[in-house]
């Protein structure tokens, strides 16, 4: 059964994957939101012994106030916020990578460093591609999430198991679905053709606060004009 919820994030998803970079402070904004309320949901069962509210009551509150700090945070520091998209997409990718050769040696620790080795260069190369190239970092980064969502590989259900189990093995999907693969390519397509057509300039017109900061690859708009 699809609740109104699935239908929203896979909304959420859809835009994100298609028109997310166009719309660089509206997109950068809305995955800080989803990363503050993941936090927050993440943090919610570590407070449920610690303050006489309902567990339902805290775990909403904390969600809530994790979304708009996240928000908050990503809208105040944009070029910052995508810095931070970049390493936790590269994050994800240097785990994912390392995902079966760390499942085959899980108990030994040359399996734990090579984990943990691989997800810090992945965030350290997502975070460095998010400075150097911001456009194509957001480009990559919204359709990447955005894939995820409108796939259903990352669903309520999955974030729900992550704070259950206090572990990040039910978020990491896998990346080489059909569905997902399919979404993302669409999506990067997409928006790079935006850009390329000038429909980015039309809808930062449109938007209402959208010209505040949209963003560019510094170095390949200077290359392109010399």
């Amino acid at each position: 059964m699809v609740t109104p919820l699935d239908a929203g994030l896979v909304l959420v998803g859809v835009l994100l994957a298609f028109i997310g970079a166009a719309v660089s402070v509206y997109a950068v904004t809305l995955t800080g939101v989803l990363i503050g309320a993941g936090a927050g949901y993440l943090l919610s069962p570590t407070l449920v012994g610690l303050v006489t509210v309902d567990a339902v009551a805290l775990t909403g509150g904390v969600v809530i106030a994790g979304a708009a700090v996240g928000g908050f945070l990503a809208y105040a520091g944009l070029s910052f916020a995508v810095v931070a998209i970049g390493g936790l997409i590269g994050a994800f990718l240097g785990r994912f990578a390392v995902g079966p050769l760390y499942a085959a040696d899980a108990a030994g620790v040359e399996g734990t460093l090579l984990l943990v080795g691989a997800t810090l260069a992945g965030l350290a190369v997502g975070a460095l591609f998010g400075f150097v190239l911001s456009r194509t970092t957001l480009v990559v980064s919204t359709a990447f999430l955005g894939g995820a969502l409108a796939s259903r590989a990352l669903t309520a259900e999955s974030f729900e198991a992550a704070v259950e189990g206090v572990t990040v093995e039910p978020i990491l999907f896998d990346v080489t679905s059909p569905a997902f693969l399919a979404i993302f390519v669409l999506g990067v397509l997409s928006q790079f053709g935006l850009f390329k057509f000038g429909y980015v300039t039309r809808l930062v017109g449109i938007l209402p606060g959208a010209a505040r900061w949209t963003v560019s690859d510094d170095r390949e708009d200077a290359n392109s004009s010399g």
